[in-house]
């Protein structure tokens, strides 16, 4: 079964699921190197599996937002908690996620268990606020230290009660 969201408590991005200076073939290769961390991390049980499922929503819709972000992401029976490995590529590199004005410099890569759909939604529609601040973004990109990273992931994804 799924762990519930703690909504005063997500640690849902670690300092051992960032990837700073990302060098990607493309966002299949982005998608795979930061799968790979929530692997390591012990946050996804089955690597091919939960790739299989991240590919197969990409195909389905264009998962680029708009200020260079990539948002990779799938439900998935190989995740048990919610989880997010971070990717800031390198200087001069950037990934076509479909977003209309252009590559990202920005993957977020997020897991969720099957049977998390409205913790899902919830996941994506606060981290797309988060992210449509240039602000945020921009302190994703200068920070050169994974502590910082998830730290600001993190801080951003304290839900409230609407």
């Amino acid at each position: 079964m799924a762990e519930p969201l703690d909504r005063y408590d997500a640690e849902l991005t670690t300092p051992d699921t960032v990837i700073l200076e990302l060098v990607a073939e493309d966002k299949i290769d982005a998608a795979a190197q930061l799968a790979h961390k929530l692997h390591e991390a012990g946050r996804i049980t089955n690597l091919e599996g939960f790739l299989e499922q991240v590919h197969s929503r990409e195909h389905q819709l264009a998962t680029g937002l708009p200020g260079g972000i990539g948002l990779p992401h799938a439900r998935s029976e190989f995740v048990d908690r919610i989880s997010i490995a971070v990717g800031v590529t390198k200087f001069g590199h950037a990934l076509d996620f479909g977003a209309t004005d252009g590559p990202a410099t920005l993957i977020l890569l997020i897991a969720t268990p099957a049977s998390s759909f409205s913790d899902h939604l919830e996941v994506l529609a606060t981290l797309a606020r988060s992210l449509s601040k240039e602000s945020f973004r921009e302190s994703l990109r200068r920070a050169h230290d994974p502590e910082v990273i998830s730290e600001l992931i993190n801080s951003s994804l304290v839900f409230f009660d609407h």
